[in-house]
């Protein structure tokens, strides 16, 4: 048995706070990365991984030792470390004669390898080659797809996928218009990935709303795709189930149209219109000869019921 699979029982209140954080829940941690260099890995994928985690903190772990492992050969590595680390995300970088320059990014379920992708790097531009200022670290980036390769194509779909997974960021209920300030823009053209990073510049418009300009940050990268591997279709319908308990529960007698507009159906007991209070008019009024037949069926009824 792994070492990290045994149950492991804390001995002080740091190391039982340690193990509750990383049990499941219903509303799961934020998703943390992990930048894994290979045994080869050359000057270009390391300023890469460097590039990435640096969009990636504070939610993100950059291993700086080579690790000799092969992502699609051999799995177990990643997924010791995927476990030591508590990240369901990963990105191996790796260089050779045949893959120059190969990117591996990938997610985890349950600490095993869900789906991964393999990317080469035709073309690179560093943070550092760009000599403008930069956002903050733990900035929530705006992502945008353009092509219709990533919605057409299965493997260019669970790559959107994975890409908005890997730098989607915290989950936030509220947004501040000051609060965006960069974004990751992905292009699929003639079988190639075109990854640019701009910061958001709000100017003066002369109104309320002000006027946008991009400016390029960096990192940029040229991509084609190279292997794959998919989970098949029950396990990835699998880890994308929700809980029953997050399931929000059906409000019956309500419905809604194409507008959004909430409708409630109301179910009330059968009430008696001849008590009904209508407005009162002189054309409504009962003739006295009309009250005097009132009055004497009212009586012949009780004189009945005696």
């Amino acid at each position: 048995m792994d070492a990290l699979d045994r149950v492991v029982k804390p001995k002080t209140k740091r190391a039982k706070r340690f193990l509750e954080k990383r049990e499941p829940k219903l509303n799961e941690n934020i998703k943390n990365a992990m930048l894994i260099k290979g045994g080869n890995a050359n000057a270009t994928v390391t300023q890469v991984l460097k590039d990435v985690y640096a969009l990636k903190k504070p939610y993100g772990v950059l291993y700086k030792k080579k690790n000799i492992t092969r992502p699609f050969e051999d799995q177990t590595s990643l997924e010791f470390f995927s476990k030591k680390s508590d990240c369901s995300l990963f990105m191996f970088g790796s260089h050779n004669k045949k893959r120059p320059n190969n990117l591996v990014i990938g997610r985890m379920y349950d600490h095993h390898v869900l789906d991964m992708i393999e990317l080469g790097i035709e073309n690179f531009v560093s943070l550092k080659d760009i000599k403008n200022s930069k956002c903050p670290e733990g900035t929530k980036p705006m992502l945008i797809f353009a092509g219709d390769d990533f919605d057409v194509t299965e493997d260019y779909r669970r790559l959107k996928s994975l890409l908005i997974d890997f730098f989607r960021g915290p989950t936030v209920s509220n947004i501040r218009l000051a609060g965006l300030e960069y974004v990751l823009h992905f292009t699929a053209l003639n079988g190639k990935i075109y990854f640019r990073s701009y910061k958001l510049l709000l100017k003066k418009s002369g109104c309320r709303t002000p006027r946008i300009e991009l400016e390029e940050m960096g990192p940029s990268l040229d991509l084609v795709l190279r292997r794959t591997h998919l989970a098949s279709d029950d396990l990835y319908k699998l880890s994308m189930k929700m809980p029953k308990a997050l399931k929000p529960k059906k409000k019956k007698n309500t419905s809604h149209d194409t507008f959004g507009t909430t409708y409630g159906r109301i179910h009330m007991q059968k009430q008696d219109l001849s008590k009904l209070q209508t407005r009162k008019m002189k054309g409504l009024k009962k003739r006295p000869a009309e009250r005097v037949t009132e009055d004497q069926e009212k009586k012949s009824k009780r004189v009945k019921k005696n």
